[in-house]
């Protein structure tokens, strides 16, 4: 195995051998690929059954999904970072709805002080919100459960409070639909006096004060969201998943098998609840995850060493990072360097300075013309599977095809390709041109290509472990579900905009469930997971009173 600094590379056979050792810890072979989502289901099933494992399993009190068909006007309220949302979402039946939007910052004293300050806020923006659009033309009844707007209804003198869904990307500890204590804080946020309350009843209270006919009834988080926006949109979904900056799924499972619930009320009535997997969290033993010494330095250096294993081997956030690392250890090869003749930028040097957004720029520059297929939803399709070919849809090549170093044996069209990736290390690495080669651009596009493909495997071992988990599909196939389809919602720049990570995904999908089973799956955007989700979550709340 090839250490990752000092590299000794003194001939052109032993500067193969290196890349190659690389190459070779990251290749998922089916079997890697099978342990690793049998222990997804062990992990399922320990966060199932008992509180405080890394796999959470939160239980989040939604018991039903919607089908489309539904209608009504609901307020939604996002607060993720450093800007907070607020969304009217009218439900139109027939799987529409539209949606009208504010952004509003949330400046670092209100992150750091008080929680009343912070809270006030977040009701002072929706007061704002509903007054800002109190004058939009419509002509919908008054009516919160009609597709009418929630002005009207406020301004219609009736007592009832506009229901209002709340997308909260922090901590909690959920007790019901419209409870949930926050744990901890997290993306720069630490206001006083919240942690261990309820964050809803924080909320309520800030429009209470305010005297706002608008009632907090459904708390969720974006993976919640997705699922639920994603049931409108087709009709039913299985997972809600995020492949993005982060990761994460919610799926419905039996409430029989929530068995850490206990004899409470939620789980003698029966039936299917959405269950937040926090599944960012698996493995962190690393026991089962294919851990490589660019993946311990990314640790190690990283604000949570030990936490969060699996999303550092497959969300966005960290992608770039690998890669940068494993670029690095080329530079520093001794006493040869491999790559750029030794030289690196600052942006290279920097900390996170090699954004996943570059490595998506060089697969796209190396795709283009290539012909790629999708559907409507941007993500149904995909392009062939080449991550690592020179020119045909095999990886990786011995024989007839050259080894992806020997650039002046490509045809043209792919030296003609290395020449576009050349530009963009350039310009988004700031490179002096005189040290990148195509030699070099083809090294990048290869260790951009590595550490892709190991995500979206990886990434694909979390939702076969779904199918597996709710029993739509065994592990190694062998397996024909009377089920026709599969609704899969999923959101996050990855899986929308990064080339071929779709494809990727499903071809592990169907290494591990089988292709009867794969090719029923429907992976489609869920639109505004963070948003119309958040309304959705309202209309369960107001079907069971809430």
């Amino acid at each position: 195995m090839a250490p990752t600094s000092a590299l000794l590379a003194s001939t052109k056979d032993s500067e193969q051998a290196i890349l190659d050792a690389i190459e070779h810890q990251f290749q998922l072979d089916n079997d890697a690929l099978l342990k690793i989502s049998g222990q997804f289901l062990e992990d399922f099933r320990l966060g199932l059954g008992q509180y405080n494992h890394p796999m959470a399993m939160i239980p989040t009190y939604v018991t039903g999904v919607p089908n489309g068909s539904e209608t009504g006007t609901f307020l939604a309220l996002d607060l993720g970072g450093t800007n907070l949302r607020v969304c009217e979402v009218q439900l139109q039946g027939n799987h529409e709805f539209t949606l009208r939007q504010q952004k509003y910052r949330v400046s670092e004293a209100l992150k750091t002080g008080e929680a009343t300050a912070l809270f006030d806020y977040l009701a002072d923006s929706v007061d704002a919100f509903l007054t800002d659009n109190a004058s939009s033309p419509t002509n919908a009844p008054a009516d919160p459960f009609a597709s009418g707007s929630s002005l009207d209804f406020m301004d219609s003198g009736l007592n009832s409070a506009i229901p209002l869904g709340l997308t909260f990307s922090f901590p909690v500890e959920q007790t019901a639909l419209n409870e949930g204590k926050i744990l901890t804080w997290t993306k720069g946020f630490s206001a006083k006096n919240a942690v261990g309350h309820d964050v809803v009843g924080l909320l309520q209270d800030a429009f209470d004060r305010k005297h706002l006919h608008v009632r907090c009834v459904a708390l969720v988080n974006d993976t919640v969201g997705a699922l639920l926006s994603r049931a409108y949109s087709a009709g039913d979904c299985l997972l809600g998943a995020i492949f993005g900056t982060g990761t994460n799924g919610a799926y419905l499972e039996k409430v029989e098998n929530i068995t850490k619930l206990g004899n409470s009320a939620a789980r003698k009535h029966g039936g299917h609840m959405v269950v937040n997997c926090e599944w960012g969290a698996f493995n962190n033993t690393r026991t089962t995850l294919p851990t490589t010494p660019f993946d311990n330095k990314l640790d190690r250096e990283s604000i949570n060493p030990r936490l969060q294993a699996f999303e550092k081997f497959i969300s966005g956030m960290y992608l770039g990072e690998i890669t940068r690392n494993i670029l690095l250890s080329l530079v520093d090869a001794a006493p040869h360097p491999l790559l750029f003749n030794g030289r690196a930028s600052r942006e290279l040097n920097q900390h996170y300075g090699l954004d996943t957004a570059v490595m998506s720029e060089i697969e796209e520059a190396w795709e283009k013309g290539r012909g790629t297929a999708s559907g409507a939803d941007g993500v149904e399709g995909g392009s062939a599977i080449n991550t690592l070919g020179a020119s045909g849809s095999e990886p990786k090549v011995n024989g007839s095809q050259p080894h992806f170093t020997h650039v002046d044996e490509l045809s043209h069209e792919d030296q003609s390709r290395l020449e576009r990736i050349r530009s963009v290390i350039i310009q988004r690495l700031s490179m002096d041109a005189a040290d990148v080669s195509l030699r070099d651009a083809a090294i990048v596009r290869w260790a951009a290509s590595l550490v892709a493909n190991r995500a979206a495997k990886l990434s694909g071992c979390a939702v076969a472990a779904i199918m597996a988990q709710t029993g739509f599909a065994k592990l190694g196939g062998q397996h024909v579900p009377e089920e026709q389809r599969f609704v899969i919602g999923v959101d996050g720049s990855l899986i929308e905009h990064y080339p071929n990570f779709n494809a990727r995904l499903r071809e592990s999908v169907r290494a591990l469930i089988g292709e009867e089973v794969e090719k029923r799956i429907e992976l489609g955007m869920a639109k505004d997971g963070s948003g119309v989700g958040a309304a959705l979550g309202a209309l369960q709340a107001t079907k069971h009173g809430l």
